[in-house]
């Protein structure tokens, strides 16, 4: 059995160790299902001959990581970089030269998402053993079994890379992979609670009163969601948030009525959210919601020649044609939005052009 690294003495001879300049797999187990922020439960870290697990939770600080993820060498592996990243960001910063095997597989053919499992099974013959998936990686000790599941998940990042960048650069594809890696490699995962209404699709069609008091809600709950680490949801449900904004109760009477509104939040916070609610100055009457809108047939007949170019040029390239436009962008296309992903890069050249000329 392998024994986790859980003394600074040791983690500061493993970065030493995978500091060499060769390409080094990561991976993390987190848990946050109770936290507004992921926590950290397990590294993993492979390199040329060794893979090592690292228990974050004995160690707490993970600082003599730190130079080793803001180097430009190692080249670091992650399959679905994104989350894995997130979880990072505050415990080692951000990571420099990041290669994402699964971004390099959608852009050779496999499906966009394709799991790391597959993927290994796919590429190497090996299949990997999901006994553990449903692991409590907060609990100690780990077993054999659960550090074993969790260094497979590093062992065949470093053969992955090496096939995938052999693939990209036979189809001429090595200049898309690093594009998207660029744009990877500046994703902010700060929060900002005056932009956490959007999250909410069905605010964005509000009139300005209501976008302000749902803006004031959604960042009240932010805020205390994040000061206190707790879900936003157990701050205050979602479905809540809607009825307060779409029924503007404006007294504890109303305020009780709400359907959706758990009695515990009432109790606490109920006054607090009245508050928030007269603040917002929303007009008594308030403007009428928005008409449910009904789908405008020169719009659908768009985005329809939209879908179709994007499958032809998707079927010639052997890509998933998500990769290249999402149904959501092809709408903003046609309702005359231009920022779209696929009007920049290498996305402009292969697709962006049809697009336009198809409208």
């Amino acid at each position: 059995m392998i024994a986790p690294i859980t003394t600074a003495t040791d983690l500061a001879a493993a970065a030493e160790k995978l500091g060499g300049g060769a390409p080094i797999g990561i991976d993390t187990e987190f848990m946050r299902e109770r936290t507004y922020y992921a926590q950290l439960c397990l590294l993993q870290m492979a390199g040329t001959g060794v893979a090592l697990c690292i228990d974050t939770l004995a160690l707490g600080d993970l600082g003599a990581l730190r130079p080793l993820m803001a180097a430009a060498e190692p080249c670091k592996i992650l399959h679905a970089a994104r989350q894995d990243l997130e979880v990072l960001a505050p415990v080692v910063g951000a990571l420099n030269n990041i290669f994402d095997t699964q971004v390099a597989a959608a852009l050779i053919g496999f499906p966009a998402q394709i799991g790391y499992a597959d993927l290994v099974n796919e590429l190497t013959g090996t299949h990997l053993h999901k006994s553990e998936t449903r692991t409590d990686w907060s609990r100690r000790p780990l077993s054999a079994a659960q550090l074993e599941y969790a260094l497979d998940d590093v062992r065949h990042l470093l053969p992955l890379r090496e096939q995938l960048s052999e693939r990209l650069d036979k189809l001429g594809r090595l200049g898309w992979f690093a594009e998207e890696m660029r744009e990877l490699g500046t994703d902010s995962f700060a929060i900002d609670p005056q932009e956490a209404w959007r999250r909410i699709k069905s605010f964005a069609d509000l009139d300005s009163d209501r976008k302000r008091l749902a803006q004031s809600l959604c960042a009240w709950r932010e805020q205390r969601a994040i000061s206190s680490n707790r879900p936003r949801g157990w701050i205050l449900p979602d479905a809540a948030l809607r009825d307060m904004v779409f029924q503007l109760p404006r007294d504890k009477s109303a305020l009780a009525q709400l359907r959706e509104l758990p009695e515990g939040i009432f109790q606490n916070s109920g006054a607090q959210l009245l508050e928030l609610i007269d603040a917002a100055k929303v007009p008594d009457p308030a403007p009428p919601l928005p008409p449910r809108r009904r789908p405008d047939p020169e719009q659908l007949a768009a985005v329809a020649r939209l879908s179709e170019t994007t499958r032809r040029t998707a079927q010639q390239l052997a890509l998933a044609p998500e990769l290249l436009v999402t149904r959501r962008e092809m709408e903003q296309l046609v309702n005359g939005e231009r920022n779209s992903s696929a009007l920049s890069g290498w996305r402009r050249e292969v697709i962006g052009t049809a697009l336009l000329s198809a409208l």
